[in-house]
């Protein structure tokens, strides 16, 4: 059964834990579906792990769009989110909207995210007023990772904490149907779930949170560029993965790949007839 918002609701009132990995491609969206995820994000982390950006900043809306598509054809019960990318947003609420329609339109996306709190809720509030699916994100917000002065754990401080706790509830009251809570301290993050009524999907931020995500090449060992801490190491398909590469590298070198089972017969006859020509 296709996962909507309103089983997003109703995981938080059951208290039933909501799973969300990143995928990028069909394939790895159709393995994440089987696997039974609730919801896929289509993460602007895509410029990190696919495409070999340093951050998130350089990822275009046609990126995205792109990627979204590949990854709805392969979500059949999974609920797909889309990242707005880097300044598709915050130049206007106009902007906003009409971008947000585009992941939905052409990106065949279930929601879209934006990053930011207080600051955006005008943006959220137009958006779901146009029936578009808005998830929240706040605490460490990558696409702000200047403005941090780097990828810095939120809300430690007082002041700190009381922002990450106005941007969750502006999100909320902005209309989202949902908000990820990156990077900030566990305790922190049960209160924040605790008092919404929204759900609180987690990323760094403990397991008080009333669902998890993770970017999928993190907890597969895939991507070695940056581990982040609260990353878990689930299966280690990268070394798994190189070894394929490399035992693929040494057959065709030495001859035993391709072998004869690979390979397709001619009748005899017919080879005779061609070399006699």
């Amino acid at each position: 059964m296709k996962f909507t918002t309103a089983s997003f609701k109703s995981a938080k009132q059951k208290g039933n834990k909501i799973t969300m990995l990143t995928a990028y491609d069909y394939s790895t969206a159709c393995l994440e579906d089987e696997a039974g995820v609730d919801a896929i994000l289509v993460g602007d982390s895509l410029g990190m792990v696919m495409l070999g950006y340093e951050n998130t900043l350089s990822v275009t809306m046609e990126d995205m769009i792109h990627h979204s598509a590949a990854v709805a054809r392969g979500a059949k019960n999974a609920f797909v989110v889309t990242d707005m990318p880097f300044m598709s947003y915050q130049t206007s609420v106009y902007d906003a909207v009409k971008n947000a329609g585009r992941l939905i339109k052409e990106g065949y996306a279930d929601a879209v995210k934006l990053e930011g709190g207080v600051k955006f809720a005008e943006h959220i509030r137009a958006i779901v007023d146009a029936s578009i699916p808005v998830m929240g994100h706040i605490g460490m917000t990558p696409q702000s990772v200047n403005a941090f002065g780097g990828f810095k754990v939120q809300g430690k401080s007082i002041a700190d904490a009381k922002q990450v706790i106005a941007d969750a509830k502006a999100v909320q009251e902005a209309g989202a149907f949902a908000v990820v809570i990156e990077c900030v301290p566990a305790l922190l993050a049960k209160y924040i779930s605790n008092e919404l009524t929204i759900p609180v999907i987690g990323i760094g931020a403990g397991a008080g949170c009333d669902g998890q995500v993770l970017v999928y090449q993190d907890m597969l060992g895939m991507y070695s560029d940056f581990t982040p801490k609260f990353a878990k190491k689930f299966e280690d398909v990268g070394t798994s993965m190189k070894n394929g590469f490399k035992y693929y590298f040494e057959e065709v070198k030495s001859g035993r790949f391709p072998a004869a089972e690979h390979t397709f017969k001619i009748d005899d006859e017919v080879m005779e007839k061609i070399t006699e020509e």
